[in-house]
C-alpha cells in the first residue's frame, strides 16, 4: 500500500521548528510494509491543506494519508475541517479508538479533534502533532487499519474475525 504524509504545521514551513512527527510516521508505517510515495510539510492553512488532500486521492497518488498536527483547539488548527471538507465518506471509528487509547496515558488527548474520512479510494487520517502521541496512536490501530484499508481497495472481502 501506498502512503503519503502531510504536516501540518506553521513553525514547521518556516523553518523555526523541525518536524519529527512525519519521519515518526514514516518509520512505523513502513515497518508495516507501506511505501510513503509523499511527505509534505505546509503552514496551517486550510485551503493549501485541502488542494494536497484532493490532489493525492484524485490523482490515486496514495491509497492512504496520514496527516499529523492542526487538530488542536489553537486559533490556526484547522486539519479536522480541511479533511472533513474534502471527505466524502466519515469513519469515524479510528480517531474514537485513538483517543480512548491515548487517554490511558494522558486525559489531555480529550481535547483531540481528530478525524478520518474516504475520499474515493483513499483514506485520510489525521495523527496528533507530538511525535510520541503518533507513536502511541499509530501502532494501536496500524493493523486494523491494514485491514480496513485492503476493505477499501478490494483486496480483502470480509470483516469478520476467524
Amino acid at each position: 500500500m501506498r502512503a503519503a504524509i502531510i504536516t501540518s504545521s506553521d513553525s514547521g514551513y518556516r523553518g523555526e521548528r523541525e518536524d519529527l512527527s512525519g519521519p515518526a510516521i514514516r518509520e512505523i508505517v513502513e515497518k508495516n510494509g507501506f511505501q510513503v510515495v509523499s511527505m509534505t510539510l505546509l503552514p496551517d492553512e486550510k485551503e493549501l491543506l485541502k488542494e494536497e488532500m484532493m490532489r493525492i486521492c484524485d490523482e490515486n497518488i496514495a491509497e492512504v494519508i496520514f496527516t499529523t498536527g492542526g487538530t488542536g483547539l489553537s486559533s490556526r488548527d484547522c486539519m479536522p475541517e480541511a479533511t472533513e471538507e474534502v471527505g466524502e465518506r466519515r469513519v469515524p471509528g479510528i480517531p474514537e479508538a485513538m483517543r480512548q487509547y491515548s487517554m490511558t496515558f494522558t486525559k489531555r488527548a480529550m481535547l483531540s479533534r481528530a478525524t478520518c474520512v474516504t475520499r474515493k479510494n483513499t483514506l485520510i487520517l489525521n495523527l496528533p502533532g507530538s511525535p510520541k502521541a503518533v507513536k502511541e496512536c499509530l501502532e494501536y490501530v496500524i493493523l486494523d487499519l491494514i485491514h480496513g484499508l485492503e476493505i477499501m481497495v478490494g483486496e480483502a472481502n470480509n470483516c469478520a474475525r476467524k
